[in-house]
């Protein structure tokens, strides 16, 4: 069973998230208290363990939220689904808008390792229902 493993949020963009215990995500916005929310298709990020699990056996000391994904889930492969699959998050309702990213700038993960996961694993959602997200919560992938 797929689910999530932590929730994340930051004030600002480009700086890692700090995990908290629920996040409030808003349709057609993306998480309360978010830098990256606003009304355009990468409103939620999210990125499985198993690609932070890719950077730690590479030596790093990280965890979620330090790629600045809002979401981390494990049991679910994300950068395998097309864009616009819908995912049932907790309460809410995502739809896949995108898959990787440019990263214009190297980030601190970048230039520790030599690569980052984020760009080519990561994916972008957009809201379609809100509600409340919570680690421990479960991932289905609706067709």
């Amino acid at each position: 069973m797929a689910q999530v493993v932590a929730v994340c949020i930051s004030e600002k963009k480009g700086e890692r998230k700090t995990p908290v215990a629920e996040v409030t995500v808003k349709e057609n916005h993306g998480i309360v208290g978010d830098a990256h929310a606003g009304d355009w298709h990468r409103q939620v990020s999210l990125l499985a363990e198993e690609s932070i699990d890719k950077m730690r056996a590479l030596g790093l000391n990280v965890t979620a939220g330090d790629f600045a994904e809002n979401i981390t889930t494990s049991g679910i492969e994300l950068v395998t689904l097309p864009i616009g699959t819908r995912l049932r998050v907790g309460e809410t309702l995502l739809e896949v808008t995108q898959i990787g990213k440019e990263c214009h700038t190297r980030c601190a993960i970048y230039y520790q390792a030599g690569d980052c996961v984020m760009p080519k694993e990561g994916i972008f959602a957009k809201v379609i229902t809100g509600g409340a997200i919570r680690p421990g919560d479960q991932v289905q992938r609706l067709d």
